[in-house]
């Protein structure tokens, strides 16, 4: 057995490997050394990028694929029982692991930062691993993902930290014991797995608690959630709680943000002195996820000027406000904001990079629950941009539910004075933009879902 792997990952099996948790995981173990294999729905970049790596990615899922002397099967909670693989592990007795639980082996013995929150979790996880790279510290992350520069969404490194997003949706990140534990903000999602914000509140007060005697949590002094999650936990004991945020009493205090463009300068007071660095992504809310990132670092014992020079070394992850060209003087961004306070974080962002520039935005809703729940939301949300174009919703993992379309979010945007086409056929997108926009305008392609893949089309309708 190669030095790092588990013992049930010596030959894992992974069910979905394509997905951004799943593949993370096992990038990792099999640059440690595993024969790694596992199947997915269809052919991707992360698929080749897997066999790069000596595993085997079966496309399509049957019985057959899962080898007789797999040491385990690992899979998501979006893994249905069904599955005719997972049916086939519980035949053969082959153990099941659940995602979580395969990730949190993978930290065993290092020094782990878990980045947790409604939204921001993968760009403050992912500033985090390139700062830390940058520094020589070869960190492993895992992150929900790719960077822009290693164009990867995880990595074994040799070093001794390990830098995961923790995802709360089905509370995974409760198998976690960081020794920095990162909460950037709490609010009511994932809407199938918590019925209320008081379950909400509850599953952070776990995760928290996780955090290894002596260590910190590094929380918003700003947001409402965060907030009331730290005066639930401000008694545990053997937790040193530090805030950051823009109120006047967080620990690490955001003096001032400037935009520059598509970057934005960061001045912060941090023990009493004034540090000033640079994000090189605009917005108020990726500079607050970047000085979260600083504070973890300093939890850590790393000198702060240090980590807020190595920050300006971030250059983005992919889809968080991703720039995908431009044509016809238009440029195409694309934004993984899915839920109303990430679209309306992004829209602002763009508003204060445009300058005098239209924004369009093309947002196709992601999961019919949390349509159902915050369609309105969403509705108001586009309000931002100067003219809107929405999809179908996103199925995801879902079924249908009765009643539930993106004409919700259609009228709730109406309602708030937005400009928005109902556009049903993706096939039509390109051709609605184009007939939109004009020189200096900016596209956003927004959602969580295959919304993505209209960006380059829509630039070659651009040039076309």
């Amino acid at each position: 057995m190669a030095p790092g792997i588990p013992a049930a990952m010596e030959r894992p099996h992974f069910i979905g490997i394509g997905g951004a948790g799943m593949s993370g995981i096992a990038k990792i173990l099999a640059q440690r050394g595993a024969k790694v294999a596992g199947s997915d729905a269809k052919e991707s970049a992360t698929a080749e990028s897997l066999r790069a790596l000596g595993a085997t990615v079966h496309i399509g899922h049957a019985a057959g694929h899962l080898a007789d002397d797999a040491s385990c099967v690992v899979v998501s909670s979006a893994i249905r029982a069904d599955n005719p693989e997972l049916l086939r592990a519980n035949e053969l007795a082959v153990p099941v692991v659940h995602r979580s639980d395969a990730l949190a082996s993978l930290m065993n013995g290092l020094r782990a930062i878990a980045v947790a929150g409604t939204h921001g979790k993968t760009t403050t996880t992912s500033m985090l691993a390139v700062a830390l790279s940058s520094l020589g510290l070869a960190p492993s992350y895992a992150i929900g993902g790719d960077l822009e520069g290693p164009g990867t969404n995880a990595t074994h490194g040799e070093g001794d930290i390990f830098v995961a997003e923790a995802d709360e949706s089905d509370r995974s990140f409760q198998k976690y014991d960081p020794e920095v534990a990162i909460v950037l903000n709490v609010e009511l999602d994932h809407h199938a797995n918590y019925a209320s914000m008081d379950e909400i509140y509850d599953s952070f007060e776990t995760f928290v608690g996780k955090v290894v005697p002596g260590g910190t949590l590094v929380i918003s002094a700003d947001q409402p959630g965060a907030v009331e999650l730290t005066r639930r936990v401000r008694d545990l004991s053997d937790l040193k709680v530090v805030t950051y945020g823009s109120a006047e009493d967080a620990d690490v205090r955001v003096h001032k943000v400037t935009p520059r463009g598509l970057t934005s300068e960061v001045t912060v007071l941090l023990n009493g002195k004034f540090l000033t660095f640079t994000v090189s992504v605009p917005g108020a809310h990726y500079a607050h996820n970047a000085v979260a990132a600083l504070a973890a670092g300093v939890a850590l014992g790393i000198p702060a000027h240090n980590l807020a020079s190595a920050l300006g070394s971030y250059t983005g992850v992919k889809r968080r406000l991703q720039l995908k060209g431009e044509a016809a003087g238009v440029q195409v961004i694309d934004s993984y904001a899915h839920h109303p306070t990430e679209m309306t974080a992004d829209l602002e962002a763009m508003r204060g990079a445009a300058a005098d520039s239209r924004i369009l935005v093309v947002f196709q809703p992601h999961l019919f629950s949390r349509t159902q729940e915050l369609g309105t939301e969403m509705g108001q949300a586009l309000a931002l941009a100067d003219a809107s174009v929405v999809l179908d919703i996103y199925p995801a993992r879902e079924d249908p539910i009765p009643g539930i379309t993106s004409a919700l979010i259609i009228d709730a945007a109406k309602a708030a004075g937005a400009e928005v086409t109902a556009v049903h056929d993706q096939a039509d997108v390109p051709a609605a933009i184009a007939g939109m926009a004009k020189p200096g305008d900016l596209v956003l392609t927004m959602g969580a879902g295959d919304v993505t893949d209209l960006g380059p089309r829509i630039l070659d309708h651009l040039s076309s």
